[in-house]
């Protein structure tokens, strides 16, 4: 039996597609933000939030959001607006948004919903996922619009 797939399967390590530099700043902003996460585990993190932040960005409107762990990562992305923004438009071709949803906003089908998308467009869009940053959501999240484009951001 001969197996043929349509298209060809590519599983990245989104923390390639960040610079090595930038890499080093995020991974320190997140031990030094959090001091019970070592270096390794931090650099994971600047990975998956590198391929969440992607995945965000080419699949809008479909209502992703980080684990408490990868939010980390956003958060610390955020803050080197420059490097972000680079990030975004090299990576994207447009800057992702961070829209959080109020208080009394829930994500469509709950937070397991919301991880099993999140974690199928990180795939979808070719990226590995390290299903250890993934146990639970965080409270930030982008329901609008997958963090890019969002009537909130405007």
């Amino acid at each position: 039996m001969i197996v043929t797939l349509e298209r060809p399967v590519i599983c990245t390590d989104a923390l390639t597609l960040v610079d090595p530099r930038v890499a080093d700043r995020l991974t320190r902003r997140i031990t030094a933000d959090h001091p019970e996460v070592t270096e390794s585990v931090a650099r994971r993190i600047v990975g998956q939030a590198a391929a969440f932040i992607a995945a965000s960005g080419r699949q809008p409107g479909q209502g992703l959001a980080p684990s408490k762990l990868v939010d980390y990562g956003w958060h610390a992305f955020i803050l080197h607006t420059v490097d972000y923004a680079e990030f975004c438009q090299r990576v994207v071709g447009a800057f992702v948004h961070h829209v959080p949803t109020d208080d009394d906003e829930e994500m469509p089908g709950g937070a397991q919903a919301t991880r099993g998308r999140t974690i199928a467009a990180m795939r979808d869009a070719g990226f590995a996922v390290d299903e250890e940053l993934w146990p639970t959501m965080a409270d930030c999240h982008q329901c609008h619009a997958g963090c890019h484009d969002s009537p909130k951001a405007k």
